[in-house]
């Protein structure tokens, strides 16, 4: 039989690790096709590039490796788009992106360039899912996790996905002996306490800089948050329709007449 086809992509860039040990693993499983930004496009959320020229290279990152592999200049969601309709020729059977350095739990995923190029490719039917480590380190250890991917990826591809929805992984930072399982999960009520550092640069021109708190308002021991705070990986089934449903009628209770 065909091997499935698999389309790489993450938010960190082409050369990140998380992105190589991800590839490593989808070799196993299909023919892969990488298409990942050429630098760090983190925290892009769903942006795509409309006011700006896209560049899409062929590059050789691993002359050992036998995936096809393109550098993009733009975001994380850009790089689908051009894998689906320039590059692949037909929709993949799986889109993985990551593994992402750094968590993608909870509100997180509002903003997250890893998860909004699943998202994207979740839009256009194809199944998908979101890989991310809880550790921001260039030097973080995937070792421990890699058994996991190829798990829920051959799931992926075995069983396919609901219409309309992708999955958000998030591994705990802890050795291969210290993962507790896998627990399907509900994304945690928590928000971010922002705080703008203002700063002003050599020229005496003003700036930004974002930081802030992590807080978690979520007791619910059913959680994304609550899994990863316990050592088990969590997995979270994203929808893609922003639909309020438990709101409409209410909003058609209003008068909308003058």
């Amino acid at each position: 039989m065909e091997k499935p086809l698999i389309l790489v992509t993450n938010d960190d860039g082409i050369t990140a690790p998380g992105i190589r040990a991800l590839i490593k693993v989808m070799n196993k499983l299909g023919t892969v096709c990488v298409v990942a930004p050429d630098s760090p496009q983190s925290g892009m959320g769903h942006a795509i590039t409309v006011n700006d020229t896209l560049y899409c290279d062929a590059v050789v990152v691993d002359k050992d490796a036998p995936q096809k592999e393109y550098r993009c200049s733009g975001t994380p969601v850009d790089c689908v788009k051009l894998a689906v309709n320039e590059i692949l020729g037909r929709k993949p059977d799986l889109c993985v992106s990551g593994i992402n350095h750094g968590s993608n739990s909870s509100i997180n995923v509002l903003y997250s360039g890893t998860m909004s190029a699943a998202v994207e490719a979740g839009t256009q039917g194809i199944p998908s899912i979101g890989f991310s480590l809880l550790d921001y380190s260039l030097e973080a250890d995937f070792e421990p996790v890699l058994e996991h991917v190829e798990i829920l990826a051959k799931q992926c591809l075995e069983h396919g996905l609901p219409t309309g929805v992708v999955l958000n992984v998030n591994f705990p930072k802890v050795s291969k002996e210290g993962i507790k399982g896998i627990k399907v999960c509900r994304q945690a009520d928590a928000h971010w306490v922002e705080r703008f550092d203002k700063r002003v640069n050599p020229l005496g021109r003003e700036y930004y800089w974002l930081s802030g708190d992590f807080v978690n308002n979520d007791k619910g021991e059913d959680t994304d948050e609550w899994a990863l705070a316990n050592d088990y990986i969590s997995v979270v089934p994203v929808q893609f329709d922003m639909t309020a449903y438990q709101a409409l009628n209410q909003l058609n209770n209003w008068n909308f007449s003058q």
